[in-house]
């Protein structure tokens, strides 16, 4: 099992409008078929600016996340980007599953 973090600072000014889009946003990445669940997450460091979260998709296998990043990733990308500009920043990484306890 692979996890698929996103992590984003997001700006005070848009906070609200974030958590919004951010509830729409997770069912689309999920509906494409690539990710069975996702989770959100708030991430709890105090930071100068804004607030963080994490979004937390699982995927059964590395092709789910390589077919995910081909052929869905830069639109679902591309959305965020035109609405939040700068106000959002987000970094990514994988994670590997090696065992539950």
């Amino acid at each position: 099992m692979y996890i698929y973090n996103v992590t984003i600072n997001v700006d005070d000014s848009i906070h609200a409008a974030f958590l919004t889009w951010i509830e729409t946003h997770i069912p689309e990445v999920i509906a494409t078929g690539k990710f069975t669940n996702a989770r959100l997450v708030q991430v709890l460091v105090k930071e100068e600016i804004g607030t963080t979260y994490a979004v937390q998709y699982t995927a059964t296998s590395q092709d789910a996340l390589e077919a995910y990043y081909k052929e869905d990733a830069p639109k679902l990308r591309e959305e965020g980007l035109k609405k939040f500009g700068d106000k959002m920043l987000a970094f990514r990484t994988e994670l590997k599953v090696i065992k539950d306890f």
